[in-house]
């Protein structure tokens, strides 16, 4: 074993250093313009210059991510070809989808994790609930009349709404959109109830006092919002929401590849100015080993699958 170990070094080392040999595709499961490509591409810019090669931004939008999580899963595994990957493509797409294309713990190597964020509950200020718990109560008192919009079917906010719904034991109504603007226009317009969404796409909402902030998802605080609670901290224990973004690669990409990959990545996103981009966006910088990440989208995977299935959400 010791023999096979000093021989594996060498050859470790010589794939490590003649990595990358050209440009590096980072495939997004979205279209230009969202919030996951804007994620991606700060990320690629960076990465690119501690690997000395261009890091190219490859959106291959469909099938709730799947088309680019096939083309990743199916590509050359040496590096050059990686995957931005997200809660909903990794840990809620095995259940959300008849017939995966792609196993996400089978198909990939994971690298690291790039970033974390929440979302925030927003209530129509002409709902009478001025925190949580007025909220549970009237929805108690009222079963079945309060909306909550999303941006589709097995869509992150669809799902916070629905773990909201069965952790609080309460009945609400799911109103679907295709995206999430158009729920907004309902939200603000007043012919919505509430809305789970992204901090970044609601803090100017909550300033301006068109909507009303009842609580965030994550585990702590987000420092965009410091004064709403967490859903844990207004009562609803063990109920947590974050939604993560990372890098992974083709499932036999030689390890010092991988081990490479992430070195770089949390050397990037340990410097300030990556945190300060990720704090103003309502997010975390957030770095894993590849170990750490494999573990997460396995949790994840199986805390959402009982949510998905309650929810009645099924796509194909």
């Amino acid at each position: 074993m010791a023999a096979a170990s000093l021989l594996a070094a060498p050859l470790l080392h010589a794939q490590e250093a003649a990595y990358p040999r050209q440009a590096v595709t980072l495939v997004v499961p979205f279209p230009a313009g969202g919030p996951t490509d804007a994620m991606a591409r700060l990320l690629a810019q960076k990465l690119g210059d501690r690997l000395g090669q261009q890091v190219i931004i490859d959106n291959r939008g469909g099938a709730g991510g799947g088309i680019a999580a096939e083309l990743v899963a199916r590509a050359p595994a040496d590096g050059h070809t990686l995957f931005f990957g997200t809660t909903g493509t990794l840990a809620i797409n095995p259940s959300l989808y008849a017939r995966l294309r792609y196993d996400p713990v089978k198909d990939f190597a994971p690298v690291s994790l790039m970033a974390t964020t929440m979302n925030v509950l927003v209530a129509s200020p002409g709902i009478p609930a001025k925190n949580l718990a007025d909220l549970i109560a009237l929805a108690k008192a009222r079963p079945g009349e309060l909306t909550y919009g999303s941006a589709g079917n097995g869509s992150s906010n669809h799902l916070s709404g629905e773990l909201f719904r069965s952790t609080a034991g309460i009945q609400i109504t799911h109103v679907p959109y295709k995206g999430s603007a158009p729920a907004m226009v309902d939200l603000l317009g007043g012919r919505l109830s509430m809305m789970f969404d992204t901090i970044a796409q609601q803090t100017q909402n909550i300033a301006a006092g068109k909507v009303r902030a009842l609580a965030v998802t994550g585990p702590q605080r987000s420092p965009l919002l410091p004064a709403v609670p967490t859903v844990q901290e207004a009562g609803l224990k063990g109920f947590d929401v974050t939604i993560w973004y990372g890098v992974l690669a083709p499932k036999a990409t030689p390890p010092a590849v991988v081990e490479r990959l992430n070195r770089e990545m949390v050397a990037v996103m340990a410097t300030d100015e990556m945190k300060k981009r990720m704090e103003a966006d309502g997010a975390d910088a957030h770095t894993t080993t590849p170990a750490e990440f494999a573990a997460l989208i396995k949790s994840d995977t199986a805390k959402w699958a009982p949510v998905v299935k309650a929810s009645g959400a099924s796509l194909d």
